[in-house]
């Protein structure tokens, strides 16, 4: 039976759903209130991105269609399982965008959704809700997906901590998929320890940073093109003098002579039709006109055009297989810059939406974990950077992260363009 939740119009707009105080939900044989202050993440808020299912309750997705269509599921994500086993306290389910298939965090279904630190610019997504959660305080922890970018996006665009995994590395058990041999798990948390404590929980633990590592010498790969036509370009550069203990090799990463973007949208998109391009057939589902538009380009994608980025995609796997044979870390912009205002024209935001996707897909490409750092604000905007660390070294990557952090003797900055 499902299960009775608030779902007024008092809600917070991240939300979908929220439970009430006399909610009992079972997960794993444990109640949401069970909590005890030795378990790790105790009474740490937790905030669900509506793709993962939760025993009694629906599951929409995004859209209203999806949660007619499908049953109640009778099942919990193993993840939301973990955390709750791990002390933290679900506050309720949140906002994505259609099907997970944007990384604007709008959806034409709910009320709209405004980034907590800058309300004139778009929150981002696909994870929108759980950033917001996060973002204005109503949660500690946003659990989220990320397949093109929708935890390392809105993570930038909120000034969060954010952190894309390994593909694979947490199982996808109990939620909906967007393009499965792309999806991952990942989470947004305002610190980078807490960032950390949930990692422990979620990620295998054979792949740690050894408690001697800090003398060693980290070697970083700076992606200094992409860098340079970043926004945030000055901002980055001066983070980098600041740093001690590090190898810095500046190079070339050159997105487009390898068509990441175009290669990765070709390779999500024929994956998304072949996941749901059936139920879409049958049910006719109302999208935005955008979103409506891209579900219409997967359906046109031929086998021809999915080979030849498959290969394509091959060739950029081994391009960065050989960076990291050298090499600990790349580093490079999350996203071109500031999160766009609100109201820009549908052909800006399609120009954008493909400049952006040439630095989500590297990592999106070679499967690898990617995290944000949200280092910096120009003009009271949130913007940082990302680190890709090796396949399987999630934990790692999270604590080298905070190594760099910890050791640099510049503080976050903030620029006002006059």
């Amino acid at each position: 039976m499902t299960r009775s939740l608030s779902t007024n119009n008092t809600l917070p707009a991240a939300f979908v759903s929220m439970p009430k105080e006399t909610d009992k939900i079972k997960v794993a044989s444990k109640d949401f209130s069970d909590v005890t202050l030795a378990c790790p993440l105790a009474n740490m808020r937790l905030a669900v991105k509506d793709l993962f299912h939760i025993d009694g309750l629906s599951t929409a997705a995004g859209n209203p269609t999806w949660a007619k269509t499908h049953p109640t599921p009778d099942t919990t994500n193993s993840s939301v399982s973990a955390l709750i086993q791990a002390g933290a306290r679900y506050v309720g389910k949140t906002l994505t965008d259609e099907l997970a298939y944007s990384l604007n965090g709008q959806n034409i279904h709910y009320p709209a959704l405004y980034n907590p630190v800058t309300p004139d610019r778009i929150v981002g997504g696909s994870s929108s809700g759980s950033a917001a959660a996060v973002s204005s305080d109503i949660a500690d922890i946003g659990l989220g997906t990320d397949t093109g970018g929708s935890i390392r996006v809105p993570a930038s665009y909120n000034g969060l901590f954010g952190l894309r995994t390994t593909h694979g590395v947490i199982p996808k058990d109990n939620m909906v998929p967007l393009a499965p041999s792309f999806d991952t798990v990942g989470w947004m948390c305002k610190s980078i320890e807490l960032l950390e404590e949930v990692g422990k929980v979620l990620l295998p633990k054979s792949k740690m940073l050894a408690s001697d590592s800090q003398a060693n010498e980290i070697r970083i790969f700076v992606a200094s093109n992409l860098i340079a036509a970043s926004e945030q370009s000055r901002e980055i550069q001066n983070w980098l003098t600041t740093l001690s203990k590090v190898a810095i090799t500046k190079g070339e990463f050159d997105v487009i002579a390898m068509d990441t973007s175009n290669t990765f949208r070709i390779l999500q998109g024929f994956e998304i039709w072949q996941q749901h391009g059936q139920w879409i057939s049958a049910n006719s589902p109302k999208f935005a006109d955008d979103v409506e538009q891209r579900f219409k380009w997967c359906k046109s994608l031929s086998l021809t055009q999915q080979e030849m980025a498959k290969s394509q995609q091959q060739t950029i796997k081994h391009y960065v297989d050989e960076i990291f044979e050298q090499h600990d870390l790349i580093l490079l912009p999350t996203t071109p810059g500031l999160a766009p205002l609100i109201g820009q024209e549908p052909s800006e935001m399609a120009s954008y939406r493909e400049e952006l996707m040439a630095l989500t897909a590297i990592a999106g490409l070679s499967g690898r974990p990617q995290i944000h750092l949200p280092l910096f604000k120009i003009d009271d905007a949130p913007c940082g950077l990302s680190l890709i660390g090796k396949l399987g070294e999630d934990l790692k990557l999270v604590q080298l992260a905070k190594q760099l952090i910890h050791t640099s003797k510049l503080a976050p900055k903030e620029r006002h363009i006059q």
